[in-house]
């Protein structure tokens, strides 16, 4: 297998450069070691677009999540991803919190950013009635807002396969084949991939992956708790809301989602593991005591669903590294890409495009990267059953047309089977139980998937015309089913049989 550039990770940053790169007309292939895009730090984050106060102006963290803020509206919009510009506040408690909030909203200024607004008084609890009574500032930024992370990756990924991009599941780039000091090949779990230019957005195991390049750096990993209360509480708080940052993070924030639930969290502590996401009762109890700081009478009961998130972390340095490689010819390192990474990752994108421009000169001095003319910028709009809830005139037209419209799976989310085949379906197909969760939303409900969860495996089972045992939660290895029913039986009743003769 050939390719002119070879992008390593399926996280928010490779799908956002493989949909950059897609506009030239180049042989492009990702590689995920996963069964789907968005399963590292992609799916376990705040969702949070940030406004661009908090990072030092002077790193590319300031300057590319400034660039990238102003186009989540389009490129939302172009990838029918919901986006909320909602705004966010960090409050404060003290004179040496107000202090701080001034030193933040002097960086943001620095940064270009406009609108931003210290808050004090009657004000502040307009806004957010339900704060902290203690509470006397705030800075106010009007321009943060919250998105589904993992879905605007998916979307992503899937426009990115429009334009040409190969996407392949389940394959881990195990090194970098070099030749020359020159980039000839990655080798994969699945074999060999030739090419001249790799790209390594691995996130938590970029330093991994650059070590078999000749680049040293050391990722440290940093885990965050969360914990998502039902819907009926989504509308407690009406922006982001931040305690005063420190250097390890922006804090245990409170937010509504985009989907309508209220998101607490995350807390942040360094863990050895790069594959471990799960929580701790002293996590979980650390991340609600936190949000009450802000929030004092946040919910005791209808938590529907806790998790965890982990950040790429470089020892020593608090920026992102975007580089070519000093040492190999046709290697970029794109590492480090903690937050504000989901909020920067468009600039991102267009900054690894200008690099591999570079690098191209260098080793394909007769190749030219040339716009498309085929681009295609947006996906179609999919009929969403939930969006029709008060619009059911509408939505009986979509069922005469499709009756899978008209037969809901997910009573939670309002999820109908057409969703669940389209996502079976579209151009980065799901193939799991998880895979059909983040494209539709079905099992993230109240119930998280006590009643969906059979229908939604006996579609895939059909669709996929793959017996309901392999049928996996995440990949291989997360096979749901172990055993058909009637087996169990006849197999232990040969056994008590055993046994009676015994």
């Amino acid at each position: 297998m050939k390719a002119d550039v070879v992008i390593i990770g399926g996280g928010v940053i490779g799908a956002s450069i493989a949909r950059e790169l897609s506009r030239y007309s180049l042989k492009i292939i990702l590689i995920e070691k996963e069964d789907d895009v968005a399963m590292g730090t992609s799916k376990g984050n705040s969702g949070i677009i940030h406004a661009g106060y908090n990072a030092d102006f002077r790193t590319l963290k300031g300057r590319l999540s400034i660039k990238s803020n102003p186009r989540f509206d389009k490129l939302c919009q172009d990838l029918k991803v919901r986006f909320k510009r909602i705004g966010s506040l960090v409050i404060g408690f003290t004179e040496e919190d107000l202090k701080r909030l001034r030193e933040l909203k002097k960086n943001g200024e620095k940064n270009g950013l406009e609108n931003l607004e210290i808050i004090t008084g009657n004000k502040l609890f307009e806004l957010e009635s339900n704060l902290n009574p203690q509470a006397k500032y705030a800075l106010y930024a009007p321009s943060a807002g919250i998105i589904s992370p993992y879905k605007f990756t998916i979307a992503l990924a899937d426009n990115a396969v429009i334009n040409g991009v190969k996407v392949l599941l389940e394959t881990e780039a195990k090194n970098i084949r070099i030749k020359e000091r020159q980039v000839c090949g990655v080798v994969t779990n699945r074999g060999l991939i030739e090419t001249r230019t790799a790209i390594n957005a691995a996130g938590l195991y970029a330093d991994e992956i650059a070590k078999t390049a000749g680049d040293n750096f050391k990722i440290s990993p940093l885990k965050g708790e969360y914990q998502l209360f039902d819907k009926q509480w989504g509308n407690l708080v009406n922006h982001i809301l931040f305690p005063i940052p420190t250097k390890l993070s922006k804090g245990i924030l409170v937010a509504p989602t985009v989907h309508g639930n209220l998101l607490i969290g995350p807390n942040s502590y360094r863990v050895k593991e790069k594959d471990n996401p799960a929580t701790t009762k002293v996590g979980i109890k650390e991340v609600y005591e936190g949000a009450r700081k802000l929030i004092p009478h946040l919910p005791h009961q209808d938590l529907i669903n806790s998790f965890a998130g982990l950040r790429a972390d470089i020892e020593g340095r608090d920026d992102f590294i975007i580089e070519a490689s000093k040492k190999i010819r046709g290697f970029i390192n794109v590492a480090g890409i903690e937050s504000p990474g989901l909020s920067s990752a468009p600039a991102i994108a267009e900054m690894v495009c200008s690099i591999l421009k570079e690098v191209v000169k260098e080793i394909f001095p007769q190749l030219e990267l040339n716009y498309k003319d085929n681009f295609i910028e947006t996906l179609p709009e999919q009929p969403r059953f939930i969006d029709y809830i008060n619009k059911m005139e509408e939505w009986q037209e979509i069922v005469e047309k499709d009756a899978d419209y008209g037969e809901i799976i997910c009573r939670c989310e309002k999820v109908s089977k057409a969703e669940v085949l389209r996502a079976i379906h579209q151009p980065l197909p799901a193939r799991s139980l998880d895979a059909i969760k983040r494209r539709t939303r079905a099992g993230m409900g109240r119930c998280q998937g006590g009643f969906c969860s059979p229908r939604v495996l006996k579609i895939l089972s059909e669709e996929l015309e793959i017996p309901l045992l392999r049928i996996t939660k995440k990949g291989p290895g997360s096979e749901v089913l172990k055993t058909k029913t009637k087996d169990m039986i006849k197999e232990r009743g040969v056994k008590f049989k055993d046994e009676v003769r015994v």
